[in-house]
């Protein structure tokens, strides 16, 4: 049968198989297609004609020709129909054949032609729309996203299963069950204690975290901040970007003319060396760098403006007005804190950590979520928490620290009357229980003898001695200036804590089993002093804090159980890896892809290859030309003729003859 094949694309025949315009194909394999069709039509026009006898009465097909007319009729409609179909369909199906042989074709090509390009990438050009159109910003960003998330629940599965190793290697919970090793830095205090009204199944976690301002992904401004400071911040990380981007450059120009390059400390120091470039102090002039980024004039008409307006001053065509709407529509300023609001309740949501109270307080930039809306500890459940999210500035942490210190002061002065007044009835009632109770007795029965001694040897009395040890702890070392900008309050704590201890001796010593009311009212003071200053010692110690934020978080577990503690440490760990940007060390963070690694074949260009130029930035180049001091430029003209040829003179005739 292949060789009826016409041998020519010219060949025209309405029968022969597979020539043009031939109604018969070789994929047939000698089927009749008239006598197929033929049948085809008659069946359906007799099952027509059957309907037509079965539903109509007998005297109305009397009158009808069933057999002649409505019979042809019937055929011409089907054999119309049909024909119509079927070059519809022959139609559809060439021109989708001739596309498919094109695509074909142009596949082929592509896989002989692009010997450097991957077949994937051929075709995934070729689906997306042809390598003039082809663009792969969409799809890599979808594919960053699949990945994120992708990432996110695998991360979410290996944290628990972490979690739940590292628990049941401890055999115990202890602080490196809620923060790993990579933000284990950022820990400022974490206290496990046995829980007041439960001590024996229920345990308290007090965990602060600290997340430093230069650690934020997304940089946080107070809300009262003023337009003025939020723009020169921007200014500032706008000129620290251009630094490094020459800083870079610089070093691939060092790589390229095969110099050694920069070190870490070289590198901060080229920096420092740039920032002249472009800024400076000069502070009134209006041609100062300063102001290459924002006139003079515009930086004074924004002085003080903060994120208020008075309505009774709020004029839309002003200047500042029209700043500050920019700056607004930038939402620079709110920016920072609804970024880590919003991760640390999608994190709470996604892990199935559910709370009954929440308050954003967004112009204090403070958050507290609880899981229960109920404060009393004696009506909530075991397994509870509470988190509290706030920004601190300097201004901030200088108010709190003067607080803390007061705070203190008031303790110890507190501590220390109670502590007097327990020694004062230790003292008054022990003058009834004999000659001698204590050390101090023995010391005034015998201080006639020893003084008659040390006078005749010379030596100092003890009661004339200056006392320097308090009997409850050593001496403390003399502050620094260091430590007293950075009090700690260690030793005062200590020693707080021990008269407190040592004054409840006292009173033990005094009435033994007996309850009188001096007794209860000691108890009673000495008990309100233990629990408030526990609670005091439990807060967070301003001096230990850095600007940025601080997330306080109380935990309330079962010490069998654990789910909260379990549950917590994903979402902080999560919470870290999505608002922070991590410590980074420069010697390890300073590493970038050389351009020895980076293929430069990838245009698939047989022409020269072209040297390459370190990248400039047009805008620097602005400013560092701006109030440049231009070359001196030469006064009057000078003649340098030899001497020999000065004196000689040049006959311009002969020069045009030769």
């Amino acid at each position: 049968m292949a060789g009826d094949l016409p041998k020519s694309p010219n060949v025209f025949h309405p029968t022969k198989p597979s020539a043009v315009g031939s109604r018969n194909s070789l994929a047939q394999e000698g089927r009749d297609q008239k006598s197929e069709y033929d049948q085809l039509i008659n069946e359906e026009s007799d099952k027509v004609l059957n309907v037509v006898r079965t539903k109509l009465p007998q005297e109305v097909l009397n009158e009808l020709d069933v057999m002649g007319g409505l019979k042809e009729k019937v055929f011409n409609y089907f054999n119309q129909n049909y024909q119509n179909m079927f070059n519809r369909y022959i139609v559809t199906t060439e021109d989708e054949m001739v596309k498919k042989v094109r695509q074909f074709v142009d596949k082929e090509e592509t896989k002989n032609l692009a010997r450097y390009t991957p077949k994937e990438m051929a075709e995934l050009l070729d689906q997306v729309g042809g390598a003039d159109k082809f663009n792969t910003g969409e799809i890599e960003k979808s594919i960053v996203n699949m990945y994120g998330h992708l990432q996110g629940h695998v991360q979410r599965g290996v944290n628990d299963l972490e979690n739940e190793t590292n628990s049941l290697l401890r055999q115990k919970t202890d602080v490196g069950a809620f923060i790993r090793g990579e933000n284990a830095y950022s820990v400022v205090k974490c206290s496990f204690k046995d829980n007041q009204f439960k001590p024996k199944t229920v345990t308290d976690v007090k965990l602060s975290i600290n997340i430093l301002d230069s650690e934020l992904i997304s940089p946080i401004f107070q809300y009262q901040n003023t337009v003025e400071n939020i723009i020169k911040d921007q200014i500032s990380k706008t000129i620290t970007d251009m630094i490094d981007r020459e800083i870079e450059s610089y070093q691939d120009q060092l790589v390229d003319e095969g110099n050694e390059e920069l070190s870490d400390t070289e590198l901060m120091f080229e920096r420092i060396k740039r920032v002249p470039e472009f800024t400076d102090d000069d502070k009134d002039s209006e041609d100062s760098r300063r102001y290459t980024f924002m006139a003079k004039n515009l930086v004074e008409k924004i002085e003080g403006l903060r994120a208020e307006i008075d309505p009774e001053e709020f004029d839309p065509q002003n200047i500042r007005e029209n700043i500050k709407r920019i700056i607004d529509i930038e939402n620079i300023r709110n920016r920072g804190f609804n970024t880590a609001v919003n991760n640390l309740t999608a994190i709470l949501d996604t892990s199935k950590m559910g709370y009954q109270y929440i308050e954003n307080l967004k112009n204090a930039r403070e958050l507290i979520v609880r899981e229960y809306e109920d404060m009393d500890p004696s009506r909530l459940p075991d397994e509870r928490y509470q988190m509290k999210l706030k920004f601190y500035d300097n201004g901030q942490l200088e108010n709190l620290r003067g607080a803390y210190d007061t705070q203190m002061v008031e303790y110890a002065r507190e501590i220390t009357r109670v502590y007097d007044v327990a020694l004062s009835v230790y003292g008054d009632n022990k003058k009834g229980w004999g000659t001698i109770n204590d050390f101090d007795d023995l010391n005034k029965k015998m201080s006639g003898k020893i003084k008659k001694v040390k006078e005749k040897s010379g030596d100092p009395i003890y009661e004339e001695q200056e006392k320097l040890w308090n009997e409850i702890l050593e001496l403390k070392a003399e502050d620094t200036d260091v430590e007293r900008l950075n009090q700690t309050y260690l030793y005062e704590k200590d020693l707080l804590k021990k008269m407190l201890r040592a004054g409840r001796d006292k009173v033990k010593m005094t009435f033994g089993y007996e309850n009188p009311k001096i007794r209860v009212e000691l108890d009673k003071r000495i008990d309100f002093l233990e629990k408030e200053f526990e609670a005091f010692d439990y807060q967070i110690n301003p001096y230990h804090i850095q600007p940025g934020i601080i997330l306080d978080v109380d935990i309330t577990s079962i010490k069998r159980k654990r789910f909260v503690l379990n549950a917590m440490a994903n979402v902080l760990n999560e919470f870290l890896n999505g608002v922070s940007k991590g410590f980074q060390d420069s010697a390890f963070a300073s590493f970038k892809r050389r351009r020895s690694t980076v293929r430069g074949d990838i245009s698939q260009s047989f022409g020269a290859e072209e040297p390459v130029s370190p990248s400039t930035n047009q805008y620097a180049q602005a400013i560092k030309a701006k109030n440049e001091t231009a070359a001196p430029k030469p006064k009057g003209k000078a003649d340098v003729t030899p001497a020999k040829s000065r004196k000689r003179k040049v006959n311009l005739d002969e020069l045009s003859e030769m």
